[in-house]
């Protein structure tokens, strides 16, 4: 007789803390099978404290202190997800937003980092306001799902392109806008240390590792690219590399000179310059309400899809169909956001990498507790993030910008009123570099289609209201 029989052979009275509090015995797991669960999807989204302050970093808040953030903000999120919904789902700051909100509010839009992060907490706030409201199940069930796969495509092949600009593969071009990189290249560019090679290399042994089933295939990806670096740094003759000089100095910038170790007692007061400094005040602006709306939107979509998908694996219904703690799940997940802001972080969402740990047995909270423990002692690894070269990191980039990809194959390939406007979404996201404009060209791609198609019934009161929105943001805000 397994573990879990064993458990379940008991009165829940008799059962510990553990075993009571998060209803182990109603769930049919084992406190080992949780703790195994939550190891599980720690590692496989683990590589989210490494990749998002490198993206942020890029705006000009501090590497140490978006590292501390990004753990923590992770940690409080996911253990509040544990004990308040009783999920085995883990949160950190959301992938693609944090992309969005570097690139488009920061860089291409000009705002600061201050009142990027001041529209964060206001799309977060709205969250909460949704969450607690039945204007969660309205805008939910007014956005037709072609856009809402669309939103996830659309913000993967962003962070595809951006992975692809970090690593040196596509550099830019006068003639063409964007060209392939000479491959060979080694040394520094636009967005740091380049290594084009490894950095595609790095994405090869992620996603054969992932498909073969590997534990923590994307850390193993980035260690053993990193050891290549190493060692084509130091043991192969300067004169190997296209940029000598750029190869000379690419050791120190990625820490391997001043390496001493891969833990260090955190240093919390990296944390000052970002804690408690989003401006609220600022992001009151008119031409921030798409930025808003785009938060809200995709974090919204994100989640709804990524916490039915983990209930379904972890079979949180009841005997009706009904998945039971959706709501609470859902305003966890929109606390958190809020929650995040003040750390300096971009909408902390719920991780579909959760799945994982579903996998192996995680079916409570007791997993996401653990998730959030791991966070919070990774605080103690910023030696490593400091040292590991960018491309390395940027393999997994791309690799998580190709899993996101895949949702528009659900997409209903027969109706072009219905693919249409989610390829321009996705496309549209990509090549305007904003998951902002994205969106609007594709709320205004259906609707038009869905009129000249003469499937009027199709466009709901949602759907009209945001085209009048994003048709007024082309006029008026561009």
């Amino acid at each position: 007789m397994n573990q879990t029989s064993k458990t379940n052979d008991k009165n829940p009275s008799q059962l510990g803390f553990l075993e009571r509090f998060f209803k182990l015995h109603a769930h049919n797991t084992n406190i080992k099978t949780e703790l195994m669960a939550g190891l599980t999807t720690f590692v496989t989204m683990s590589y989210i404290m490494f990749l998002n302050p490198m993206i942020m970093s890029k705006t000009g808040m501090p590497f140490d202190g978006l590292f501390l953030a990004t753990c923590l903000g992770a940690a409080i999120a996911t253990i509040l997800m544990g004990l308040y919904a009783n999920w085995p789902v883990g949160l950190a700051p959301g992938m693609g937003l944090n992309a969005f909100f570097t690139f488009s509010v920061v860089g291409a839009m000009g705002y600061s980092w201050e009142i990027a992060l001041g529209a964060v907490f206001l799309s977060g706030v709205i969250f909460v306001f949704m969450s607690v409201t039945r204007l969660r199940e309205w805008m939910l069930d007014s956005i037709p799902m072609s856009l809402r796969l669309a939103m996830t495509a659309g913000v993967g092949l962003f962070l595809g392109f951006i992975g692809l600009r970090f690593t040196g593969i596509v550099v830019a071009d006068p003639d063409n806008i964007v060209a392939l990189a000479d491959l060979t290249h080694f040394g520094f560019g636009e967005f740091g240390p380049e290594a084009p090679a490894l950095g595609f290399l790095s994405f090869l042994l992620i996603a054969v590792l992932s498909y073969r089933k590997v534990f923590g295939a994307v850390l193993i990806g980035i260690a053993v690219t990193t050891l290549i670096a190493f060692i084509m740094t130091w043991i192969l003759p300067t004169d190997f590399f296209v940029v000598a000089e750029a190869a000379k100095a690419f050791a120190p910038a990625t820490g391997f000179v001043s390496y001493n170790g891969m833990l260090a007692v955190p240093d919390f007061s990296a944390l000052e310059p970002i804690l408690f400094k989003a401006d609220i005040v600022g992001a009151f602006q008119v031409a921030l309400i798409p930025v808003i709306v785009t938060f809200l939107f995709v974090n919204i979509f994100d989640t709804a899809g990524t916490l039915m998908g983990v209930a379904e694996r972890a079979n949180l219904q009841d005997k009706d169909g009904k998945i039971t703690g959706l709501s609470k799940s859902l305003k966890a997940d929109s606390i958190a956001s809020v929650i995040g802001t003040a750390f300096g972080c971009p909408p902390v969402t719920s991780y579909v990498e959760s799945a994982a740990g579903v996998a192996v047995g995680g079916r409570t909270g007791l997993t996401a507790v653990t998730i959030g423990l791991l966070f919070a002692a990774g605080v103690f690894f910023l030696p490593l993030a400091q040292m590991l070269p960018g491309f390395a990191v940027d393999g997994a980039l791309i690799y998580v910008a190709v899993l996101m990809m895949s949702s528009l194959r659900a997409l209903d390939w027969d109706d072009l009123t219905e693919y249409a406007p989610a390829v321009c979404t996705t496309v549209m996201m990509a090549f305007t570099f904003s998951i902002a404009n994205g969106i609007a060209f594709g709320f205004i791609t259906y609707t038009v289609l869905k009129l000249g198609a003469g499937k009027f019934k199709d466009i709901s009161n949602g759907v009209w209201a945001l085209t009048a929105l994003f048709i007024a943001k082309f006029i008026f805000l561009t």
